[in-house]
């Protein structure tokens, strides 16, 4: 059953009412400023462009996660490898943060073949990616070019349910080496979802918590198994003035952990029958 409220006890509702006081009184707003959206375009097109060279290569066709014989042997004894991605290039942007996260992970006996198939299943994601994702659809397809809708559900003391829409692109160097790219058009913030009062919150109304989110996965099958690797970057409000107590936890824990539970799940998916 999905929850009844975005938030589910009567300290969570106190809090949302504390941030939306902190929103009203905040400059920024609640919607991302053009000059956010900006920077989050930039800082994406340039991880594109460095992924682009990526995949034209068999011997470099995956970012190394530091040390990469060291780490490749850890990952083959079933470690996952999680780390922040924080470039140069990476902006500062009044009232947003952007986060970019990458996770690398290995799965014996798995192939490249498999895993899109796998992805390219969104009517399984729940199956397979549940609680985060509460239900999945294809909207349009053309080729290998997706246009799908997700809800999902996030949680961090907070717990925040968002109808989300993504234009999901997959591509191959040749049969042993894939990637894809899924870029957000929409994410909405649902308030009371799973009852008669559900609707999704306009623009003022929203808190932020997710403005934009890319992820980009890379595969190669080598080694007796598959190499896959997902980074993720996303755009979220800045933490309002007094209520980083509650809210840090939040903006700050979710894409890493959201990013470590997919690439676990991913795992395990390849690991059980299709």
């Amino acid at each position: 059953m999905e929850p009844r409220t975005i938030f589910n006890s009567p300290t969570r509702i106190l809090l949302i009412g504390l941030l939306f006081v902190a929103t009203a009184a905040s400059a920024a707003g609640a919607e991302p400023s053009q000059a956010a959206i900006a920077a989050f375009s930039s800082y994406a097109s340039a991880v594109e462009t460095r992924l682009a060279e990526q995949h034209r290569s068999k011997t470099a066709f995956l970012a190394p996660p530091g040390s990469s014989t060291t780490n490749e042997e850890q990952l083959r004894h079933g470690d996952l490898l999680i780390e922040e991605v924080v470039p140069s290039g990476k902006p500062e942007i009044p009232g947003a943060m952007l986060r970019h996260w990458r996770g690398t992970a290995f799965v014996p006996g798995a192939t490249a073949a498999e895993f899109e198939r796998l992805m390219k299943n969104f009517g399984d994601y729940p199956r397979y990616f549940a609680p985060q994702v509460l239900r999945a659809r294809v909207l349009r397809q053309q080729g290998d070019r997706f246009q799908a809708t997700m809800r999902v559900r996030q949680k961090h003391v907070l717990t925040v349910v968002m109808d989300t829409t993504y234009d999901v692109v997959f591509g191959q160097l040749d049969p042993r080496h894939g990637y894809s790219s899924s870029r957000s058009t929409q994410i909405s913030e649902i308030d009371s979802p799973g009852t008669a009062k559900e609707h999704a919150l306009n623009a003022s109304d929203e808190h932020g918590f997710l403005w934009r989110q890319n992820t980009y996965w890379s595969y190669e099958e080598r080694d007796g198994g598959l190499y896959m690797q997902v980074e993720s970057i996303s755009l979220s409000r800045s933490i309002p003035t007094g209520l980083g107590w509650a809210v840090r936890p939040f903006v700050e824990s979710v894409p890493r952990e959201s990013l470590e539970f997919t690439l676990r799940a991913t795992r395990d998916a390849l690991r059980r029958p299709q």
